[in-house]
Parts: structure tokens; C-alpha cells; sequence
């Protein structure tokens, strides 16, 4: 299948049509082309020096919230109480960290500077949230990625100490899951999302429940409001 070259227009091509993944090229990272990127399942992922490339992969990697899965020894760290986790108070400095974080096997990162000011943008406007994992020393750990209906796009995450990113996650998942969300979307499969329990669907089922989730209303501007305690909730029976 061929890929299409984006042009100014508000469109994408049906996610069909993505080959291994790749579904276009071009376009820019303005934020209503980004929200409709993730309406669509949709997302971009690139390398600085290169035209953005927008990715629908098959499978998807999703983490249902029912399905967390958190071990023995993150089970540990979290009752320790070795983190305090916040949400929406460094959303600037998470992404920074995202971007500055070595990745097994890549060269560089794919969070360009136009990525950073484009989901920095999405930030102010309400639909790009971080988690933030701190400890004695300052920010430890965290992640940040979009939020639409009771849909939340996964994008990056870092951890300078042990655990602290992963205590941000199931803090998350915590809160999705109070509020009604059912899955977290983690694009492409990893070993830090897999032990987490994530799992990898078929694009038609994800892309069946992602028009469900897209119904409930967003849950625009800052999650700072009400920022409940890490718990251990999710990892009782595991």
C-alpha cells in the first residue's frame, strides 16, 4: 500500500491502509491535527530531521485498568512510601526528562523540539497531563501523554531511580480507573509496559473501543485538584 504525504488539510487516510504501521508522512503538529491524529488512533513518532511520520500500528499495545499488574517488589516501594506522586505540577520538566532518557537501541530521540512545544501547547490547552514521582532529591521518575473522553494516550516516560516511573503509572491507573477509564494506550509494546500487564490487540478491537471511550467527556485542564495517595489497591490479588 502506498504512503500518503499529508498536505495543510485537516485530514488522514483511513488507518487501513497503514503499511507495517506507517500510515503517512507530512502534515504538522498543530493541535487539531494532534487530537485528530488520537480520535483516529493515530499518533506521530519520528526522528529529528526527517517529515513526521504517523503511526498506526497493528497490533496495539493497550493496558486494560482491570488487568495492572503490580509485583512483589513494586508492591514494596509503593507501601514504603517512597515516592509522592503529583499530577500536573511539572508537566514542562517531565517531557524534558522523556526527552533527555537513553533508549535501549535508538540513537538520539524521537521527542523533537517541535514535539516538546506541541504537546507542551496541548498541555495549556487542557488535554496533555504528567505524573510526577518525587522523592528526597527532586523529581524521580514520571510520564505525561493526552487525555480525550475516557481515553488516555500514553507518550513517554523516564525514571531516574528505581521503581519511580512505575509508581507514577499505577498511580495513574488508579485515578483512570476511579474515574471510568478502562484501558491506557501504550502505542507499541515494551518490556516496562508488558510487566505491567499491558497487552497487544488487534487494531479493529482497539480501534472498537477507543469510538466507545471517545463518547464520555474529556476532562479538560489541570489534574491537580485531587491527588489521592499511591496504593497498593491494584496489586492485592497478584
Amino acid at each position: 500500500m502506498p504512503i500518503y504525504r499529508l498536505t495543510k488539510d485537516l485530514i488522514f487516510p483511513p488507518v487501513e491502509h497503514a503499511e507495517d504501521g506507517v500510515l503517512a508522512v507530512g502534515g504538522d503538529l498543530r493541535p487539531e491535527r494532534l487530537l485528530l491524529a488520537y480520535r483516529r488512533g493515530i499518533f506521530p513518532w519520528y526522528h529529528e530531521g526527517i517529515p513526521i511520520i504517523w503511526h498506526s500500528p497493528d497490533p496495539r499495545c493497550v493496558l486494560r485498568a482491570e488487568a495492572l499488574n503490580v509485583n512483589r517488589s513494586l508492591r514494596k516501594t509503593i507501601k514504603r512510601g517512597t515516592y509522592q506522586v503529583r499530577f500536573d505540577t511539572a508537566f514542562r520538566d517531565v517531557i524534558r526528562a522523556c526527552k533527555k532518557a537513553p533508549r535501549p537501541g535508538q540513537d538520539g530521540t524521537w521527542i523533537t523540539g517541535d514535539m516538546e512545544r506541541a504537546y507542551t501547547q496541548l498541555h495549556e490547552l487542557g488535554y496533555a497531563h504528567s505524573v510526577e514521582a518525587y522523592d528526597e532529591q527532586g523529581l524521580a521518575g514520571g510520564l505525561y501523554g493526552v487525555s480525550i473522553g475516557h481515553m488516555f494516550f500514553g507518550e513517554s516516560m523516564f525514571t531516574l531511580r528505581p521503581d519511580a516511573s512505575k509508581v507514577a503509572m499505577v498511580a495513574l491507573v488508579e485515578r483512570l480507573r476511579g474515574w471510568g477509564f478502562s484501558v491506557v494506550d501504550c502505542q507499541v509494546a515494551n518490556h516496562h509496559t508488558l510487566n505491567l500487564g499491558a497487552e497487544e490487540w488487534p487494531r479493529e478491537r482497539y480501534l472498537e473501543v477507543l469510538r466507545k471511550e471517545l463518547d464520555a467527556p474529556t476532562r479538560l485542564g489541570l489534574w491537580t485538584d485531587e491527588v489521592p495517595a499511591v496504593t497498593t489497591s491494584s496489586a492485592e490479588s497478584a
